[in-house]
Formats: C-alpha cells, sequence, structure tokens
C-alpha cells in the first residue's frame, strides 16, 4: 500500500467553512477587558493597513491529529502579518498556506497558568516557530516575554520601564494602569479608540481656543491699529495747524513788514514836508 502524499492529506483535511473555533470563554471580565484591549489597540493603530489578521480566543487548526484528538490550541490572542485582512471562524494553517501566527499573547490564569508557561510555550516554538511569545497576567501583572531563537524561546530583556520590545510589532509591551498596553519607541501609548476620541476632542478643543485667542489677538491688533490710524491722524492734523500757524506767522511777519515800510516811508515824508517848509521860512539845513 502506498504511502499518502502531503498533497493527498491535504486533500482530506475539512474545508475551512466546516472547523469552527473551539474555545472556552475567558476566565474573567478582566482577562475578556485586556483582550478586547489588546485587539483594538492594534487594529486602530494599524487601521490603514489590509495586511495582518488578529485572532483572539480563536482556534488554531493545524494537522489532521489534532482534529481525531480534540486537541485544540486556541491562543488568547495571536497576530498573523503578511495576510489578508478579513473576518474568520477559525484560524486553517493548510487553508492559510501554512501560515503559523508571526506573535502570540496568553493571559495566564489559575487554570492555563502553567499550560501557558511550559506546554504551549514549547508547542509555539518547535511546531508554530512563531518569532515571538508572550504572557501576562491580569490578575498579578506577571509579564513575560520570548523571541525564537531555532526552535526554542530566549527571554526578551526589558527595558529601564519594565518594556519587552516585539520586533514583530514594532512597539513595545508593558504594563500601564495594571494593564498590558502597546508603547511606540518614543514612550506613547497606543490610544484606545475611546482614548483616541478624547485626544481629537481635546486637540479640537484646543484648536478652538487657539482660534478664540487668535480671534481676540487679531481684534486687538486691529484695535492698534486703529488707535495708530487716530494717533497718525492727529498728528497730521496737528502738523497741518502748526502749517496754518506758521503761515499765519509768516502772514504776520509779512504785514508787519509792510507797516514798518509803511511807517518809514510816512517818516520819510513827514521829514521831508518839514524840510520843505523850513526852506521856505529861508532858514538853510544844510
Amino acid at each position: 500500500m502506498s504511502a499518502i502524499t502531503a498533497q493527498e492529506l491535504e486533500a482530506q483535511m475539512p474545508d475551512a467553512s466546516q472547523l469552527l473555533s473551539d474555545e472556552p470563554e475567558m476566565e474573567s471580565s478582566l482577562h475578556y477587558m485586556q483582550l478586547l484591549l489588546l485587539v483594538t489597540c492594534l487594529e486602530l493603530a494599524w487601521q490603514d493597513r489590509n495586511d495582518f489578521f488578529i485572532g483572539a480566543n480563536l482556534t488554531i487548526y493545524f494537522s489532521r491529529q489534532q482534529l481525531k484528538s480534540h486537541d485544540f490550541r486556541g491562543p488568547d490572542f495571536f497576530l498573523v502579518k503578511n495576510t489578508a485582512r478579513k473576518p474568520r471562524k477559525s484560524w486553517v494553517v493548510w487553508e492559510e498556506d501554512g501560515r503559523y501566527p508571526d506573535l502570540i499573547i496568553e493571559l495566564l490564569s489559575d487554570s492555563t497558568a502553567d499550560t501557558d508557561r511550559h506546554l504551549k510555550r514549547d508547542l509555539y516554538a518547535e511546531r508554530f516557530h512563531t518569532p515571538e511569545y508572550f504572557y501576562f497576567s491580569p490578575d498579578t501583572l506577571e509579564l513575560a516575554g520570548f523571541r525564537l531563537d531555532g526552535d526554542k524561546y530566549q527571554p526578551i530583556i526589558p527595558n529601564d520601564q519594565g518594556w519587552l520590545w516585539s520586533k514583530v510589532l514594532g512597539f513595545f509591551l508593558g504594563i500601564e494602569g495594571q494593564e498590558l498596553r502597546y508603547f511606540t519607541l518614543e514612550g506613547a501609548v497606543l490610544p484606545t479608540p475611546q482614548e483616541a476620541v478624547r485626544i481629537e476632542v481635546d486637540k479640537g478643543m484646543a484648536m478652538v481656543e487657539q482660534e478664540r485667542l487668535k480671534a481676540i489677538q487679531a481684534e486687538q491688533d486691529a484695535e492698534q491699529e486703529r488707535l495708530k490710524a487716530t494717533q497718525a491722524q492727529q498728528d497730521a492734523e496737528q502738523e497741518r495747524l502748526k502749517a496754518i500757524q506758521a503761515q499765519q506767522d509768516a502772514e504776520q511777519e509779512r504785514l508787519k513788514a509792510i507797516q514798518a515800510q509803511q511807517d518809514a516811508e510816512q517818516a520819510k515824508a513827514e521829514l521831508q514836508k518839514l524840510q520843505d517848509k523850513v526852506r521856505s521860512l529861508g532858514i538853510s539845513i544844510d
């Protein structure tokens, strides 16, 4: 009997549409809110991209033996890059060109912590060959990260803030406000949709306030220009009045000069009359 080829084995696999996710509910509302936070923040940060898929508490189907044994493995959070961004009922490896997650995050709980720290970590390294694996406990805030080296994980060294750098994400993973958050290389936290709305509202209010202050400044500048124009008009009027006064003073001096000339001519005429009178009396005035 001939051996079954890989193509024949793949052909025997169920269609992806028949493989629904078979994951249990999250351990608590705290775990659910943390998972929602991881999903929504990254989707918002990458809202303009269409080359990734985020799985949230979604089963990954990767082998026929797995289907027989019902040994399903659904990470709490996983990311596959360079794939179509579209809804999926589960992640079926043989329907996705053999692609496994590029990054996985497990949320520890009392019932799963030991499995997440050991069994799943080995599976993700040796079978999935997932480049990065992180786990976080929403209860105790335990955080650890690993990067694949061969088929073994090596711990990611935290920075001074205790954050772990993810090459896959291009962001840090770190704890803020007792939650696992993404941080940029510059240290800014990636906002939730609600935080992003508040940021935009704050920006809008700041812009409104800025425009209001600009309007006030423009009004003050206009008033200052008006006062300058008024002052210039008053200065011009003062100069005009000075010019009129100078003209009047000049006219007065001209009239004074005419009066002086007339007075001199009158005095000269009086003197001439006096001289003529004296001569008429036969008196010599030489």
